[in-house]
């Protein structure tokens, strides 16, 4: 009688022990997978590195691909001693920080008081949002509008039009959304007002969603580069290029006699190419360092939604 709950336990022993093998083997192939990723990721951020810190001539021949060859730090030297580079890259240093601050600031006015349900037209600028969401005017509207409103070559160009997103603006919602409606109704019963009520209460809750928010928003404007090719033509708008752009016309005047590409702050051949890398690295780098600083809240921010209950 008492050895079938022995046979019993031994066969949930030897099932335990063949699941927790699968699955030490399920851990190791998506490890493995995950390292192949990054593997693929960081390639062509160390052939860029190493071509930044190559000779010239080692260039010419083709001879780096992770490893530099002939060292050399004079296309360093150059991107932060020449004007139009070290311009170029605290400007967009600048933009970022200011087109973040005032999207987070729209963001949240624009999101807050959809989560009133007493809102009067609500429903319709919900709609309204929405809408603009799936249907847009377009290029040649968008550049006809700044034009009227004399915003073409200056900063505003970069400013406005991108300031706020209507996806993000959904995102803060939902999560205001999932704020528990007694916190609002005790901070009321206190004598909190609405604004008082969103920077006591909503905004000390929302630090992932801010910081997820603040990542895509400063993401997309470093990177930003379409706006800038478009709206920036004259000469005189140079000093608002911001890197990307600035980086676009390096690779584009590499095709550039010397003598010409000297002239105008460009380089040609692989002195051009090591630049072209130097300043990419210059581009790349800055916005990555922001992740580790707000992993912790990108994490929870972006599986807003992800679990009920």
């Amino acid at each position: 009688m008492s050895t079938t709950p022995v046979n019993l336990s031994s066969r949930h022993i030897k099932d335990g022990m063949i699941k927790s093998k699968k699955t030490k083997v399920g851990d190791l192939l998506i490890a493995l997978l995950c390292l192949i990723l990054m593997l693929l990721c960081l390639v062509p951020m160390l052939h860029v590195l190493a071509c930044s810190l190559s000779s010239p001539d080692a260039l010419v021949r083709n001879d780096v691909f992770l490893w530099p060859k002939g060292w050399n730090m004079e296309a360093y030297h150059t991107v932060l001693t020449t004007e139009k580079y070290v311009r170029s890259l605290w400007w967009t240093a600048l933009l970022t920080v200011g087109c973040t601050l005032l999207s987070l600031f729209l963001t949240i006015c624009a999101a807050y008081p959809l989560t009133y349900s007493n809102l009067k037209g609500g429903k319709f600028i919900n709609f309204i949002i929405l809408f603009t969401m799936y249907f847009s005017a377009g290029t040649i509207p968008s550049y006809i509008l700044l034009n009227n409103l004399k915003m073409l070559n200056t900063p505003w160009a970069l400013i406005i039009p991108n300031c706020i997103s209507v996806f993000n603006v959904i995102i803060m919602r939902s999560f205001f959304y999932g704020v528990p409606d007694s916190l609002r109704e005790a901070a009321e019963i206190d004598g909190a007002g609405p604004i008082r009520t969103l920077v006591q209460v909503y905004l000390p809750l929302s630090l992932p969603v801010i910081a997820t928010l603040a990542l895509f928003y400063a993401v997309g404007r470093w990177n930003g580069f379409s706006d800038a090719l478009m709206y920036l033509k004259k000469s005189s708008s140079e000093k608002y290029w911001p890197i990307q752009l600035l980086l676009y016309n390096v690779i584009k005047n590499s095709t550039q006699t010397s003598e010409q590409a000297a002239q105008e702050g460009f380089f040609s051949n692989g002195v051009s190419k090591t630049i072209q890398m130097a300043t990419v690295m210059f581009a790349t780098v800055p916005i990555l360092l922001v992740y580790p600083w707000l992993q912790r809240y990108f994490v929870a921010g972006v599986t807003i939604g992800a679990v009920k209950g």
